[in-house]
């Protein structure tokens, strides 16, 4: 019966991988193909090997626009995170390490963020970027994808098993301030739930959609997701623009691979702390 269960198990997440493989198995087909092929031939078959001409293709429409469009996903989602990580991982190590009158009350308050759907806040950041000038610019993306609740509780949980409060009282002992013991001592113990918190983020930044689509209306800000949309629905009166769209959705998943497969024994040991002991 042991046997016959693990089986059971092994069959069940070989399916499921299969079922999550299957979009980016097509979209790999399907970015090989000619304009001809991509109708004629079943979507999980090559046809005539033409990746490298739709790449050309991709990089020659509207004067190279598509690589202005990955530059600023990368801006966007790289530099947004990381400055998004280091302002969680300080919000989570000083609710965890500091005490003070009505702390539990303002994480209930972050720990409600979580709730709200990023949906929901785009209207009053419209509002609020209106107000103040930032509408269509690249300020008017950047600056919202700072705030991360769920990091905050993240940090907060990994600063309680990554940091003994006692190796902080012997930087403090030293002649270490605040802000060079966080520094110095917690945010080098803190590296896994920093790049943890930074993989989350960069994800949910590359695949933004919403608020850039609020906040911006000239494409040379535009993130990789809101341009091959503009492409998709011109897609309608011509059909060249599919395999635009295709070929372009294959080469934004690249950074996504990279950074994950570079970071992955951080994310392993981040998503894992604090499970056993």
């Amino acid at each position: 019966m042991r046997w016959m269960s693990r089986a059971t198990v092994n069959v069940l997440l070989i399916v499921a991988t299969l079922y999550t493989l299957m979009p980016l198995t097509w979209l790999v087909f399907a970015a090989t193909k000619s304009q001809s092929d991509l109708y004629s031939t079943p979507g999980f078959a090559f046809g005539d090997f033409n990746l490298f001409a739709n790449i050309a293709n991709v990089s020659a429409e509207n004067g190279g626009i598509f690589f202005r469009w990955y530059l600023n996903s990368i801006l966007y989602a790289g530099v947004g995170a990381a400055a998004s990580a280091f302002i969680t991982v300080m919000c989570g190590y000083a609710f965890d390490k500091y005490h003070w009158w009505g702390k539990e009350k303002l994480f209930g308050v972050v720990l409600l963020g979580v709730l709200v759907p990023t949906t929901a806040t785009a209207l009053p950041l419209y509002l609020l970027a209106s107000k103040v000038g930032l509408v269509n610019t690249f300020w008017a993306v950047f600056i919202p994808v700072l705030v991360h609740p769920f990091g905050v509780y993240l940090a907060r949980v990994l600063s309680s098993g990554y940091v003994p409060g006692e190796v902080l009282e012997a930087a403090r002992s030293d002649g270490a301030g605040e802000i060079r013991t966080f520094l110095r001592v917690a945010l080098p113990m803190l590296l896994p739930a920093f790049v943890t918190i930074f993989l989350f983020q960069f994800t949910a930044i590359w695949n933004n959609f919403f608020l850039p689509l609020v906040m911006l209306n000239d494409q040379q800000l535009y993130p990789l997701s809101l341009g091959l949309f503009t492409w998709e629905k011109q897609g309608n009166a011509f059909p060249e623009f599919h395999s635009l769209v295709i070929t372009g959705s294959l080469l934004s998943v690249v950074p996504l691979l990279v950074v994950f497969m570079s970071l992955q024994r951080f994310w392993k040991a981040g998503m894992t702390a604090g499970s056993v002991k």
